[in-house]
């Protein structure tokens, strides 16, 4: 029987190697092995030194987001969060987290581990996943620097006006999932 796996915020530490590094690692070794077969090593090398240039780039971010997810609990009550965007919190709780992933600004390597520091915190999945799911969604930053840029105002409308209900009604799904599992 496996262990289940720990909740946000345990103590429990991670497995460094689990299944989805090593998925990953056979997936990149498979290509890159893929690439020198077909293209050679000079075009080998030339993707692994552009990529690992890209991950040096990248990886401040995601030192930032997760100092940002590590520092939250700290920061904010959990029964603060709790009462924002907690289990009890309601479809107000869902509409507050569903808007904090609507405004976030940057990509996955602020919102995930922003998303998990709430929930360590005291938010529950169901307001995690109106998080994530409205920075997917709606995502302001998105919305406003590329979707304005090039598609007409009219389109932009409708699908934002289309798609802002969406993460409340999957985090409440969430939720309604939740409670009915644990009965």
């Amino acid at each position: 029987m496996q262990p289940d796996p720990p909740s946000p915020g345990s103590s429990t530490p991670r497995k460094l190697i689990d299944g989805s590094l090593i998925f990953i690692t056979a997936l990149a070794v498979a290509g890159g092995a893929g690439v020198w077969w077909l293209k050679g090593g000079d075009k080998f090398r030339e993707i692994l030194l552009i990529e690992t240039g890209f991950a040096v780039m990248l990886l401040p971010k995601i030192l930032a987001g997760i100092l940002i997810a590590s520092c939250l609990p700290l920061l904010m009550s959990q029964r603060r969060i709790q009462a924002l965007i907690g289990p009890e919190s309601g479809l107000r709780g869902l509409m507050i987290a569903t808007l904090a992933g609507v405004v976030i600004p940057g990509g996955p390597s602020v919102t995930y581990p922003l998303t998990l520091g709430l929930m360590s915190a005291g938010a529950d999945l169901g307001a995690g996943v109106a998080l994530v799911s409205g920075w997917v969604l709606v995502g302001l930053n998105r919305t406003l620097i590329w979707e304005l840029s090039f598609l007409p105002p009219e389109f932009v409308a409708l699908r934002v006006a289309l798609s802002l209900p969406a993460p409340v009604l999957i985090g409440w799904a969430v939720r309604r999932y939740i409670n009915g599992a644990a009965r």
